[in-house]
Parts: C-alpha cells; sequence; structure tokens
C-alpha cells in the first residue's frame, strides 16, 4: 500500500497525507453507498414475530409497527397478544402507514402443532417476508440435580420450536426468492457459564443450525440474521426452569441490570434493515470473554471453573 502510494504521489504531484486522506474518505463513502443500496425498507412488509406478547417480543412490535410493517404476532396467550394489539392500535406513527396487526395463539414447544400454525400465519397475508423468531425459556440450575426431561424442555421451546417454524415457512420463501429469517440467540450461544447448561446448549445450537440456514439458502437470495445479546431487562429469569421443572422466580442482578429491551429491539430492527449477518449485542467483557474463548481457551476453562466454585459458595450461604 505504501509504494502505491508513493508511486502515486510522484503521478499526480500530491503528498502522500493528502493522498491517503483522500483515498481513506473515498472507501468510507464507498461502504455508506453500499450500506444503503443494501437497507431494507420494511413499510408494507410481513413480519411474523414469536414471542410477542411480552418482553422484548413486545418491544419488536412496537418498533417494527412504527417501521410500517405488517405484523403477525404469535404467542401462548390470546388474551395477552390482543393487549398488544390494541396498543399498537392506538400507537401514534406519524407520517407512516401502520396497520392493525393478525395474531397467531399457538405452544412453540408443542412441535406438532407447529405446521398448523405456519399455515395460518401464511394465510393472513399470502406470504411472510420476515420472520424474527423470538420465544424462548431459560434455566437455572446445576447440573448433577437438573433431569434429562428438563433439558430435554428447553431444547424443545428454544431449538426445535424456531427451527420447525423456520421449515414450515421456509418453502415459501425459496418460492418467492425473498425473505429474511431471523433468530434471537444469545451470548451464551458462543460461550458458556455454569449453571447454565440447558440454555446455553439450546442456544449453541441455535447458532450452528441458523449459520447452516444461511450458506444453503443464499442461492435463493434469503437473509439470515443471529442476533446475540447480552442480559436483557426483562422476565426472562423469573420465567426461567430450574433442574426440576419448577419456576426459578428470581430477577438476576445480572439481569436487572441487563440492557433495556427498546435499545435490543431497535437492533434488531437494524439488523433487518441492513441485512446483518450476526450481531452480538453485548458489553466489554462478554464480547472479550467470546474472543478468549477462541483464542486462549485454556485461560476460559480456569476462569468459569473459578466462577461455578464462587456461585456454589453464594448458594450455600
Amino acid at each position: 500500500m505504501g509504494l502505491i502510494l508513493r508511486h502515486m504521489e510522484r503521478v499526480l504531484g500530491l503528498g502522500v497525507g493528502p493522498l491517503a486522506a483522500g483515498t481513506v474518505g473515498l472507501l468510507i463513502l464507498l461502504k455508506v453507498i453500499q450500506r444503503l443500496r443494501r437497507k431494507q425498507n420494511l413499510q408494507d412488509k410481513v413480519v411474523v414475530i414469536t414471542g410477542a406478547s411480552s418482553g422484548l417480543g413486545r418491544e419488536c412490535a412496537r418498533v417494527f409497527h412504527a417501521a410500517g410493517a405488517r405484523l403477525i404476532l404469535c404467542g401462548r396467550d390470546q388474551k395477552r397478544l390482543q393487549e398488544v394489539v390494541e396498543e399498537l392500535r392506538n400507537q401514534n406513527s406519524g407520517k407512516i402507514q401502520t396497520y392493525s396487526p393478525c395474531t397467531v395463539t399457538f405452544d412453540l414447544s408443542n412441535t406438532s402443532l407447529v405446521s398448523s400454525a405456519a399455515e395460518e400465519i401464511l394465510k393472513c397475508h399470502g406470504h411472510v417476508d420476515v420472520l424474527i423468531n423470538n420465544a424462548g425459556i431459560s434455566y437455572r440450575g446445576n447440573i448433577l440435580d437438573t433431569h434429562v426431561s428438563v433439558q430435554r424442555d428447553v431444547m424443545e421451546t428454544n431449538y426445535f420450536g424456531p427451527v420447525a417454524l423456520t421449515q414450515a415457512i421456509l418453502p415459501s420463501m425459496v418460492d418467492r426468492r425473498s425473505g429474511h429469517i431471523v433468530v434471537i440467540s444469545s451470548v451464551q450461544g458462543k460461550i458458556s457459564i455454569p449453571y447454565r447448561s440447558a440454555y446455553s446448549a439450546s442456544k449453541h445450537a441455535t447458532q450452528a443450525y441458523f449459520d447452516c440456514l444461511r450458506a444453503e439458502v443464499d442461492r435463493f437470495g434469503l437473509q439470515v440474521s443471529v442476533i446475540s445479546p447480552g442480559y436483557i431487562r426483562t422476565n426472562l429469569s423469573i420465567n426461567a426452569v430450574t433442574g426440576d421443572g419448577s419456576k426459578y422466580g428470581v430477577m438476576d442482578k445480572t439481569t436487572a441490570k441487563g440492557s433495556d429491551p427498546v435499545d435490543v429491539a431497535r437492533a434488531v430492527l437494524k439488523a433487518v434493515c441492513h441485512k446483518q449477518k450476526d450481531v452480538v449485542l453485548a458489553g466489554l467483557l462478554p464480547t472479550a470473554a467470546i474472543y478468549l474463548r477462541a483464542l486462549w481457551p485454556a485461560l476460559y476453562f480456569r476462569l468459569m471453573a473459578s466462577r461455578a466454585i464462587k456461585e456454589q459458595r453464594v448458594k450455600e450461604e
């Protein structure tokens, strides 16, 4: 690069400094133009959101509705979904044309029901532009005290459910050569921490599946985004299951200090608009831990073992 700049300096009679600055400016401009061309307009797009009755799903419903999308809200509780619909109907979105959402009620953990739910989803508007796999459940527990059935239940909701819905919607996207599939994973889909085995395993599986999917559907012009947030200030830990399947019922300190779900929902919107493939939404320490796990695994394992001992002592006090 230095030789090229010096050669251009001799040819054009310019200093290296101004030439380098101009080159950098041109590259930035090209990058901005590329991003603008790639940006997706969500006005009138059909967007499906699972787990839309609360937490991050509800915030996603708000921001995508405000962007002019035609929403299909999914969840287990029709009453709570209808509350979201009523809220959005009363939302003032200024000059943007908005639409009253549709709702489809089903339990994502029961994969035998997903196929019929997908048919109902497709009947709403005839197609799906964006599928946001958001619904999920968390887990807190010691592996020694956790029944295999609990591990399986978490996998059903966090992994097999989104996979089943994605594969039910996917053929229609392939036929149209258009569509965007989003999955809300977690930082714990990239690294594992103690006493989160079922949750972390389900998110690792999710990351792997949707990475494979991205590669396989690229030839059809489809987009796949994996969003990996850190802790989000929702009721996820309160609703988490424990080793015997009972509800955890506690708001963890880390969760209470987590990201505002509004900010995460906006990041999801940005990922869809700019067709981002893999997004990590976490602070410095979790992000550093991801790199540490890859570059210096021995140290990472020691740190996690130390954390496990510390957490166990706290529980015993």
